[in-house]
């Protein structure tokens, strides 16, 4: 095998997860010397599209029929192509196995029709319906699958820097191993996406400062007047930044992150990170359930049942930022889960004979 096609999309609606989590094995792919092209539509989001000038990637037009998916991907010589999508016809991948061509689906529970030599489930409790695939074909489920790219893989190998918001560097011993320093008020970080298409931000950074506790919060999201008719409280501190590069970083160097239960969840997982999650959209569900209920983040609902209500989200979200030991006993349980080498298993599956 010479040459991969990663067939994904990103933009408003969609948001970023998708492109996310397939450059983590287009990172894996790269590693091994196999050339990867991507195939989709960015959204017209500009810094998507920069993730993948950043490594590199060549993005062409994703073809949406059969008939053009097949003709691409023998233009372009490709061995294998995975898809990752929750739009695209599954009569694509069909015509694409017809053709010869191997396909890897990666999928969320629900496999939408897809025809695929594998399977990939990287959500937790996945693996329960490992069994599950059509004759012929391999199911990849469960967290030891999940798709972490470099610039957070990096981050748990050794002593590193990681920037404060205050603009002070501190050295970090990994996993999650942040100083905490007397008297200092946690370090929050809330992001939803690349897009935060729900419009979470306001919503769970205006509970943050319901909770009357002290924090310095940094807040992730393209709407640059979303945090505008908020009103911190005394000792506590909000600034919003756009979409950025340097997110992983930033995870490292929270004390508490509030983020939707997305691909991102592995992240925090890896890096060892105390964690609150919503929930905003109904693929989301499962996922959030899993991980909550097994005690590796905090809950705190749906986004509609966080907003102006003050009831347990704003008592668990007050909870978790005055108390340093629980947020250590959440953080503490999620390095053992992901080790951080899922895409090297998913690649070895891709690659076999």
């Amino acid at each position: 095998m010479r040459r991969v096609g990663i067939r994904c999309d990103a933009g408003v609606g969609r948001g970023v997860g998708h492109l996310m989590r397939c450059l983590a094995l287009a990172e894996e792919l790269r590693e091994r010397r196999l050339e990867v092209v991507v195939l989709g539509d960015m959204g017209g989001l500009e810094w998507a599209a920069e993730q993948l000038a950043r490594r590199g990637l060549r993005l062409l037009p994703g073809p949406g029929d059969a008939a053009a998916m097949v003709r691409a991907a023998r233009r372009l010589a490709l061995d294998a192509v995975v898809v990752d999508s929750y739009d695209l016809d599954p009569r694509c991948s069909e015509a694409l196995r017809r053709a010869g061509v191997r396909v890897l689906a990666v999928v969320d529970d629900d496999d939408r029709g897809q025809d695929a030599d594998i399977y990939l489930d990287q959500n937790l409790g996945a693996e329960r319906q490992a069994g599950r695939v059509p004759a012929g074909s391999v199911r990849l489920a469960g967290v030891r699958y999940a798709l972490l790219r470099d610039d957070v893989r990096r981050l748990r190998r050794g002593p590193m820097e990681t920037g404060r918001p205050d603009g002070v560097l501190t050295d970090h011993r990994q996993p999650g191993g942040v100083p905490v320093e007397p008297g200092r008020p946690p370090r929050v970080l809330c992001f939803f996406g690349g897009t935060d298409a729900a419009g979470a931000a306001p919503v769970v950074v205006g509970e943050l400062i319901a909770t009357g506790v002290p924090f310095l919060a940094t807040a992730v999201t393209p709407r640059e007047r979303a945090l505008d008719h908020l009103r911190p409280a005394g000792g506590q501190t909000v600034r919003r930044i756009p979409p950025t590069d340097d997110l992983p970083r930033l995870i490292a160097a929270a004390d508490l992150v509030v983020t939707a239960a997305g691909s991102s969840m592995w992240d925090l997982l890896y890096l060892g990170k105390a964690a609150a999650l919503v929930w905003v959209a109904a693929n989301q569900r499962p996922g959030y359930e899993e991980v909550v209920s097994r005690g590796l983040a905090a809950g705190l609902g749906h986004l509609d049942a966080v907003a102006g209500t003050a009831g347990p989200a704003r008592a668990c979200l007050r909870d978790l930022l005055t108390s340093v030991r629980a947020r250590e006993e959440l953080g503490a349980r999620g390095p053992a889960l992901v080790d951080g080498e899922g895409r090297a298993r998913v690649a070895d599956a891709l690659l076999a004979p």
